[in-house]
């Protein structure tokens, strides 16, 4: 239903139906969904047809994977089957775009497991909330990784705050007695940058984490 604001409304109920759901899409407020609401009004009928095909398609298709949780629409996904990645190592993310910009870099070739989040009671957000379980049982059951490779190192690539750190510690609890290696990205000053304008923080991991040259 349209929202009533008391006020005489100038759209049609379709276009107002189309403002709403405009609305509830991520950082879209109301005067951007008007915006949005006019483009697909102005649009041909072919471009905003496949618009909302490209929409429905990705409903219909889109599933997570069942070995590390990344949308995908193969089952398993794409790295998860590809053999010339090393499925022996799997590099924890938070979020499936937490995995997209690090495959972008190219720097890693083993697999993934998606978070779906991390652990934040504050907001509610407990162990359930995430799958953590399913990478613990990813640790013990090799035929649940990617291709049933046994898994010798997990690297937790969490953000580098309270609740990614939280969240770090929580899975290096759950591995301990695992036999597998748990490491985590390093952290400290990065290249290009001037130490004048480094955070206290990042002082702190280059510190800790210093290696030799």
């Amino acid at each position: 239903m349209a929202r009533s604001t008391g006020e005489s409304n100038p759209y049609s109920e379709s276009v107002n139906r189309l403002i709403e759901a405009l609305t509830v899409l991520p950082g879209i407020g109301r005067r951007t969904a008007e915006r949005l609401a006019f483009w697909v009004m102005k649009a041909s009928s072919e471009d905003a047809l496949a618009l909302a095909e490209a929409i429905a398609a990705v409903k219909r298709t889109v599933r997570h994977c069942p070995v590390c949780w990344n949308p995908a629409d193969l089952s398993p996904c794409h790295i998860c089957a590809d053999g010339r990645r090393d499925a022996s190592i799997v590099m924890v993310v938070e979020q499936p775009k937490d995995l997209i910009n690090l495959e972008q870099t190219g720097m890693f070739r083993g697999v993934y497991h998606v978070l779906m989040g991390r652990l934040d009671p504050l907001d509610g957000v407990g162990p359930e909330s995430i799958t953590a379980g399913d990478l613990l049982a990813r640790a013990g059951e090799p035929a649940r990784n990617a291709r049933g490779v046994a898994i010798r190192e997990i690297v937790l690539a969490l953000n580098p705050d309270l609740e990614g750190d939280s969240t770090s510690l929580y899975i290096a609890e759950l591995l301990a007695k695992s036999g597998i290696t748990v490491t985590r990205l390093a952290r400290g000053l990065p290249s290009g940058s001037q130490i004048e304008f480094a955070n206290r923080a990042a002082l702190g991991d280059a510190i800790t984490l210093r290696q030799p040259i």
